[in-house]
C-alpha cells in the first residue's frame, strides 16, 4: 500500500500488478476554474479520472458544510457520495496527481483519509514525472464510471480543529500554528483574497512551495525533516496544525511533515479565510515569526 507518495515508475507498476487502483487527477487554476478540466482533457494519465476542487472537493453552496473559509469542506457523507460517483470503493489503491504541484492533489489525499481511506498516494511530481518516465497518456474527458461502487465512511484518520477550538488554543504550547501562505501575505503586505491581511498570533510560516525540488518532486525525507525541525525549533511536532488561506495549500506542509517522519499532523480547514471573518479573533501582521 502508498500512503504518502508514489513515484511514477511505481505507478507504472501498479497499473500492471493486477491490483484495484483509480488515478485522480485533480489539476486545477485558482485564476481560471475551467483551465484544469481543459488540461485534462487534452493530456492525462490512462483510465484517471478528473476531480475539480470546487466540485468535488468544496461546498460552494453553504448547504452542507463541514468547515469554513473560501473552500468549505463538504460533509463526509456528501463526500463519500461523490467518491462513489468517481469511481471508488474501500481498499482500492488510489493516486492523486496534478500539474500545478501537490495543492489540490494534497487535499484530495488529505480528504480521503478523513473519510478513513489510507490507501492514498500522492504521484510525486504529478505529470512532468509521469511524462518523464515515459509514462503513456491519453485525451479527452473522464471514463463514465458503469459499474456501481460503494464506499463506506471509515472513522477519521486525520486531525481538524475549527477556528473556536484554535482560539481556545492560541499561546498554549501544546498549539503550534504553522501557515503555509507566502511570505509577504504572512506578514500582511498584500492579501490579494481576503478582506483582512495578517495572520493568526504566534503562527509560524513555513510557504508551502518551500517543500519542492526544482524537478516538482518533494524534497527528500531527511531534508524535509532538518527543515521543519529548524522551524520548530524545540516544539513538539505533535502540536502542529496547519493553515493557509483557505485550506488548500496547507496540505503540502502536512504531508511534508509525514514524509520526514514527524507524524500525521492536524488542520485548520478553514485557515486564515474564515479566521479573518470570525467576528472577535485577534489577527497580527508586520511581525514574522518563522524560526
Amino acid at each position: 500500500m502508498h500512503s504518502t507518495l508514489i513515484s511514477a515508475s511505481d505507478l507504472q507498476q501498479l497499473m500492471t500488478s493486477g491490483q484495484p487502483w483509480l488515478v485522480l487527477d485533480c489539476s486545477f487554476d485558482l485564476m481560471n476554474p475551467d483551465a484544469g478540466r481543459q488540461q485534462f482533457e487534452a493530456q492525462h494519465v490512462p483510465s484517471a479520472v478528473y476531480v475539480h476542487l470546487d466540485e468535488h472537493l468544496s461546498d460552494k453552496t453553504g448547504s452542507d458544510r463541514a468547515s469554513g473559509g473560501r473552500h468549505p469542506l463538504p460533509s463526509r457523507e456528501t463526500f463519500a457520495a461523490r467518491l462513489q460517483a468517481l469511481g471508488l470503493r474501500n481498499g482500492q489503491q488510489a493516486v492523486v496527481m496534478e500539474r500545478q504541484g501537490a495543492s489540490q492533489c494534497g487535499r484530495l489525499w488529505w480528504m480521503l483519509k478523513w473519510c478513513g481511506h489510507e490507501a492514498v498516494a500522492v504521484l510525486d511530481g504529478g505529470l512532468a514525472a509521469w511524462q518523464a518516465a515515459g509514462g503513456a497518456l491519453a485525451s479527452g474527458p473522464s471514463p463514465a464510471v458503469t459499474a456501481p461502487q460503494r464506499f463506506e465512511l471509515k472513522p477519521p484518520l486525520v486531525s481538524v480543529l475549527g477556528a473556536q477550538e484554535l482560539a481556545r488554543r492560541l499561546g498554549h504550547p501544546d498549539l503550534t500554528v504553522i501557515d503555509a501562505r507566502a511570505a509577504a501575505r504572512f506578514r500582511g503586505e498584500v492579501e490579494p483574497l481576503d478582506p483582512v491581511a495578517g495572520h493568526i498570533p504566534g503562527a509560524l510560516n513555513r510557504p508551502f512551495v518551500d517543500n519542492m525540488a526544482s524537478d516538482g518532486r518533494f524534497k527528500p525525507a531527511a531534508e524535509l525533516r532538518a527543515d521543519f525541525e529548524r522551524l520548530l525549533a524545540g516544539r513538539d511536532p505533535a502540536s502542529v496544525v496547519h493553515q493557509c488561506g483557505s485550506g488548500v495549500s496547507a496540505i503540502p506542509n502536512l504531508l511534508a511533515m509525514e514524509i520526514a517522519g514527524l507524524g500525521r499532523t492536524a488542520l485548520f480547514p478553514g485557515s486564515w479565510s474564515e479566521w479573518c471573518n470570525t467576528p472577535g479573533l485577534p489577527c497580527a501582521k508586520d511581525q514574522v515569526w518563522a524560526a
